[in-house]
This record gives structure tokens, C-alpha cells and sequence, in this order.
């Protein structure tokens, strides 16, 4: 039978109907980490074009530098503060030291204010992106021992390239989406603060603004997701989340 003729081709009723818009917070507010004490230890490494950074940890056990604990604590002022708005009633935290040591500090503020302290969940699918074989490396140390790594990365883009037993940008947004599905379900009408790490910040934008690999390609090109920095989405009458603020940092000098 072809397409044409089949008894399907014409069919009307509810499966026609445009599905209802699942449910959404009021508010959703990503932001990035504190500074670690392996942000720290890279940007050195990289100003100067060295090959090892001296960290032995897991990338999930490192911890904030004072500098970061200082970003955290600014970050909870500003909550406490609600220059941007209501105080979130729900935080959902990667389960890496440097993000829960982060929530802990922006708690703390929001408790020392005399505030209710929001609901607060850990959840996995917020951990950072693993970097398989290339984890803890410098981008010297990356073109010098991984070349045809190097290559593909350049080749592919910061979106598709995955390193050899880690995950792409695009991996991570697949956890991301599993992850939305149940906030959306769990958090209706709720303002949610998650805290993360840059590659979630990323995604969320591919994700929710509908960003393409081109779209996605400028927006790293405008520069790494700052630590502490605010990214939020608010919902809009027809019920879609819609982009307020990207990685700003009203909260620090």
C-alpha cells in the first residue's frame, strides 16, 4: 500500500492536539562553583604554558580555593539580599566537593540574614563533564601528548568532540534533559537555584534557548562561564522558560 493510500495518512483527532506544555518553575537560576583550587592551579599553569598542574585528586574531591570561598559567600549575600528577586526555595547541587562546599556557603549566608532556608537536593546528573584520558591535562600538555586528540577536538567542536573514555558537551546536555524532566515535574511553580559547574551552565543554554552547534560556537567564544556567576530563566505567560541574565556577577569586585 502506498503512503498515499494508507488508512493513516488522514487522521484526525487527539493525537493532532498539540500536547500540553509540561509543567515549570516560576524561576530557574544556574549557577557555576566557586573557584577551586584546580581552576586556580590552571590558569597558572596555562599563562605559563606548562604541562602539569600538580593535582593528584579526583576531579570530584577538589575543593574551593579562599579566593572561591569568598565568590560563595558574596553569591549567598546577593540571594539574601533578593536584589534579583525572591529567595529560591529549592537547591539542587552536583554531588563534587566544590559544589556542595559552595551551597553550604550560600546557605550560610541566607541563614545568617534570618531567611528560610530553601529545600536542598543533590542530585548526580549535575556532576561535571568527565574528561576521560585528558582529565587534569593543559592545553600543552594536550597538543603535546594527545596531538590526534588535539585534532579532533578542533575538528569537531566543543559540542560533538568527545575525549577517549569521556563525554561530550552533547553528553552532557542528554543527562541534563533526564534531569529537567523531573525538576519540571517535582518543582511547578517553584523558583529552583542548581549549582553546577560551567559545562551545565553551557548546556542549559543549548537546552532551553534552543541554541544549534553555530549559536552554541558563539556563545564560547564570549567567554569561560565565570565561578559564582548568575544565569537564570524566568517563566513567561504562555508558560516557557525564558533567558533573563547570563553569566553575571553583580555579587563580585
Amino acid at each position: 500500500m502506498s503512503v498515499a493510500s494508507s488508512s493513516t495518512s488522514h487522521h484526525h483527532g487527539p493525537l493532532d492536539r498539540q500536547a500540553p506544555a509540561p509543567p515549570r518553575p516560576l524561576s530557574l537560576m544556574v549557577t557555576r562553583h566557586g573557584q577551586s583550587t584546580a581552576n586556580a592551579a590552571f590558569a597558572a599553569a596555562e599563562a605559563v604554558g606548562a604541562l602539569d598542574v600538580g593535582i593528584t585528586c579526583r576531579d570530584a574531591d577538589l575543593s574551593l580555593s579562599a579566593l572561591g570561598r569568598e565568590q560563595s559567600a558574596a553569591l549567598g549575600r546577593r540571594l539574601a539580599s533578593r536584589a534579583d528577586g525572591p529567595l529560591p526555595q529549592s537547591v539542587w547541587v552536583s554531588p563534587y566537593l566544590r559544589t556542595q562546599e559552595t551551597a553550604e556557603l550560600v546557605l550560610a549566608e541566607i541563614d545568617r540574614a534570618g531567611l528560610p532556608l530553601p529545600e536542598v537536593r543533590t542530585d548526580e546528573r549535575l556532576r561535571d563533564r568527565e574528561l576521560g584520558v585528558l582529565e587534569m591535562l593543559t592545553s600543552a600538555a594536550i597538543e603535546l601528548h594527545h596531538p590526534t586528540e588535539a585534532k579532533r577536538r578542533r575538528l569537531l567542536g566543543e559540542l560533538r568532540w568527545r575525549p577517549p573514555g569521556g563525554e561530550s558537551h552533547a553528553d552532557v546536555a542528554l543527562r541534563l534533559r533526564s534531569l529537567l524532566r523531573d525538576l519540571y515535574e517535582a518543582e511547578e511553580s517553584r523558583r529552583v537555584l542548581l549549582i553546577g559547574h560551567d559545562a551545565v551552565v553551557l548546556m542549559l543554554r543549548h537546552i532551553l534557548d534552543e541554541l544549534d552547534e553555530d549559536a552554541m560556537e558563539e556563545v564560547y567564544r564570549s567567554g569561560c562561564v565565570a565561578n559564582t556567576s548568575i544565569t537564570r530563566w524566568t517563566r513567561d505567560p504562555a508558560g516557557d522558560l525564558r533567558l533573563d541574565c547570563y553569566n553575571t556577577t553583580p555579587h563580585l569586585p
